[in-house]
């Protein structure tokens, strides 16, 4: 964690992260605990990082759902009554229109909205009395079939998905571009981690949003369980695992442009008193929703060029180590509303089981130096490999 001499929302310090220049690193919240540093990159690093990327070639950062929608969904085994009490988050007996909002999974990659859940309500006549609420009753009349066949038939465009974006991946490793290699130590020196542990983590990922992108709120990793294994240790940790995440503890994103309009990065319950997952959606107004709701979340970051904003993802468990995931470190990517605009993440994953963690960098080691002067990707870069699918 960063030693701050005072932990307090607006308080700025000085820290050296180039020799000889100091920067500016100011708290801009503490749930989660999140730091701004102006000038972090110069105009030349952007522009830079920019070029590469087109070089490297863009990819959708999610595509169209596609037809076979409904065959996958018939694959599932799981009973309807399974299903209404998973949706139940209450357990009241009862779906309101935020407990089916909340599993955006059923969406197939689509947002969903309350407009969406009442047409589709009213195309599979699943509400019959026009409340909005779901009767168990009334869910059991429901035949699934024809939620998934209504759901196969919707013609879905860009601005639907969850996040409407272009990414690529940058390697940083040994070998990298000299820029690429700058960066990665300054990230080292801004954030205070271990050597091991920053250059184990993933390339750097940059994306591009045009007009009319966005990125709906979500977290940069996922809750991790016993049973949960990270997908960076995953490979010598040789156990099997039902749930898989990226681990993501500490996200620090860089602004490579300045954008003409929209763009921000919200972050909706930052520094609530408390957090209950229901409470984002209140009379219809999704606080995830960024194409229609960025206004209302706490806080904004406008993106300036140049400009980091770093955060951290997990909680300490209090023993120096990762601990739960902090739920207050929900943020999204507002509507771009003119021109375009050019983000870069870097990424720094830690197992929160300490004992992986300490065998992924040793096997790591051991690798690299048996690799040593061989040309092509480094060993983290397949580490990943499999990871980057999902992102």
């Amino acid at each position: 964690r960063m030693h701050l001499s005072v932990l307090q929302v607006g308080h700025t310090q000085r820290v050296e992260l180039v020799p000889g220049r100091a920067h500016a690193v100011r708290t801009l919240s503490l749930k989660p605990l999140l730091f701004e540093i102006p000038d972090f990159l110069t105009e030349e690093e952007c522009k830079l990082i920019v070029h590469l990327a087109q070089l490297k070639g863009l990819q959708k950062s999610q595509i169209l759902p596609t037809d076979d929608y409904e065959e996958a969904m018939e694959m599932i085994e799981i009973s309807q009554m399974d299903i209404f009490n998973l949706l139940d988050h209450n357990q009241d007996g009862q779906l309101q229109l935020k407990e089916v909002l909340t599993h955006t999974r059923l969406g197939n990659g689509r947002w969903m909205t309350p407009e969406n859940i009442r047409e589709m309500y009213t195309a599979v006549k699943a509400d019959p009395d026009g409340n909005g609420v779901l009767s168990l009753e009334e869910f059991k009349q429901l035949n699934i079939r024809d939620f998934h066949k209504y759901m196969g038939s919707q013609k879905v465009k860009m601005s639907d998905l969850v996040r409407n974006s272009q990414h690529t991946w940058l390697y940083q490793g040994e070998g990298a571009h000299q820029v690429m290699r700058a960066i990665r130590q300054r990230v080292m020196r801004l954030t205070r981690l271990p050597p091991e542990i920053v250059e184990h983590s993933e390339p750097l990922q940059v994306v591009r949003y045009d007009q009319g992108g966005h990125y709906h709120a979500h977290m940069d990793s996922g809750p991790v369980f016993p049973e949960t294994a990270c997908s960076h240790t995953k490979l010598v940790a040789n156990e099997s695992a039902p749930f898989e995440t990226s681990c993501r503890y500490v996200t620090v994103l860089f602004y490579l442009n300045n954008v003409t309009g929209g763009g921000e990065t919200v972050f909706p319950i930052a520094d609530n008193r408390t957090y209950e997952e229901m409470s984002l959606i209140q009379n219809d107004i999704d606080l995830r929703d960024t194409r229609k709701n960025c206004d209302k979340g706490n806080l904004r970051v406008k993106p300036q060029q140049g400009t980091a904003v770093f955060w951290y993802n997990y909680l300490s468990d209090g023993e120096g180590w990762v601990g739960e995931l902090d739920d207050f470190a929900l943020h999204g990517g507002c509507l771009v509303t003119q021109g375009t605009k050019w983000i870069a993440n870097n990424w720094i994953n830690v197992d929160p089981n300490r004992r992986r963690q300490l065998r992924f960098e040793q096997e790591m080691a051991r690798y690299a130096g048996a690799e040593a002067g061989a040309p092509g990707e480094w060993t983290v870069d397949k580490a990943y490999s499999g990871v980057h699918v999902e992102l």
